[in-house]
């Protein structure tokens, strides 16, 4: 009877997500509703609170765009003259030709802090992001901060907008809006995902660990085989996988490589894991969603013929060996994004902007009747909340 009890008590557990850290940097919080009775809050209620002035803003732009350049440092320098800010940016910024030829970013070059991917910890030094560029940019800001992340706010300056809500236009406005404090914020979960060395399993060597925004991918890598992998669900085999690979998602990430491999979308709100087959052997496998509270563990199977390959967001592809294991679980420390005003995440409100996008798509594709200006073949696609 106890163990049925210890059963029952640990799969009530598990359907719940577990409570997002409510801090977000070194100064921003989320802000509590005193009218609040119960301890669960309406997603659409939420708002970030300062409980100390935020002086420190890390701008990140995109790479290579000649086209983001110019609000760059229309951006930065109103930051510095106007807010008087201390204003981060990557040491790569300050290595650009463009930006070295402008007279207008030579002002304040000298009062730019800088930093270096991989070697310089911003953990507590950043109150907030602001990000330039598209749906890449905001998830390069996301892998920078591997524990509590800073409330960001992301301009559309990008080909792929549907985290980026934000025209730059009228950006003094917003910003000055988080500044204050009046910022509604979507809270966007985050995957933890721990890689374990067979070889070193027992040495003292810290295993790989990473958090994703939307998504961790384990695929066959240049094999010409088939990948087998076998997925574990709070330490039960649930199944083996066979086929091109496995797609581990977030709610956000349901709506990007998931979706385009067969997936339903999950709302950002709904605290869930989508676990997606990219190309599965089997036809009867297919795309499912677990409670977000579950431990998933991903190990190659002893019967496949090669290695498996894993991803993080893209980046960071390592080689999966056999005997290796790959676990992942919801954190606790989720992404803070500021909400556009008026718009509601519980809302498919992100259609018109992904019209948009694919408008600017269509103009670098050539797919744009420039009479109608009618976009043919992008809007078959509903990723309308990202």
């Amino acid at each position: 009877m106890e163990d049925d009890q210890q059963q029952l008590d640990e799969r009530t557990r598990s359907l719940n997500a577990p409570s997002p850290v409510p801090q977000f940097g070194p100064c921003g919080r989320i802000m509590k509703n005193s009218a609040m009775v119960m301890t669960i809050q309406d997603p659409a209620s939420q708002r970030l609170t300062w409980y100390k002035a935020p002086m420190t803003v890390l701008v990140i732009k995109k790479i290579r765009d000649a086209s983001v350049l110019q609000p760059f440092v229309q951006l930065v320098r109103w930051l510095i003259e106007e807010k008087r800010m201390v204003v981060f940016v990557e040491q790569s910024v300050m290595e650009d030709t463009l930006l070295q030829n402008n007279s207008e970013f030579s002002h304040v070059q000298e009062k730019l802090m800088t930093f270096r991917d991989g070697k310089d910890d911003l953990t507590d030094k950043i109150d907030f992001i602001i990000c330039l560029g598209g749906d890449g940019t905001l998830l390069y800001a996301s892998l920078l901060f591997q524990q509590s992340v800073p409330p960001v706010m992301a301009f559309h300056l990008g080909s792929l907008g549907f985290l980026t809500p934000f025209e730059f236009d009228n950006f003094q406005e917003q910003v000055t809006n988080v500044l204050e404090g009046h910022a509604a914020l979507t809270l966007r979960s985050r995957l933890r995902c721990i890689i374990v060395r067979k070889n070193e399993q027992n040495s003292k060597k810290p295993p790989t660990n990473l958090l994703v925004l939307n998504e961790v991918v384990v695929d066959r890598g240049p094999s010409p085989y088939l990948s087998n992998i076998d997925l574990f669900l709070d330490g039960k085999h649930i199944t083996s996988v066979q086929g091109d690979g496995l797609i581990v998602s977030t709610p956000t990430g349901s709506t990007a490589y998931a979706v385009a491999a067969g997936a339903s979308m999950i709302h950002p709100s709904v605290p869930a894991i989508m676990v997606t087959p990219i190309c599965p052997h089997s036809l009867s496998f297919r795309p499912i969603v677990v409670p977000a509270g579950v431990e998933l563990k991903i190990s190659v199977s002893p019967d496949s013929r090669n290695t498996s390959w894993v991803s993080f967001d893209g980046r960071n592809r390592q080689e999966l060996f056999h005997g290796d294991s790959l676990t992942v679980t919801t954190s606790e420390e989720a992404k803070a994004s500021r909400r556009a005003v008026g718009s509601d995440p519980l809302e498919f409100q992100r259609h018109a902007g992904f019209v948009r996008t694919s408008r600017q798509l269509a103009r670098f594709t050539g797919l744009e009747d420039r009479r109608t200006k009618r976009t043919f073949g992008f809007c078959r696609s509903s990723t309308w909340w990202r």
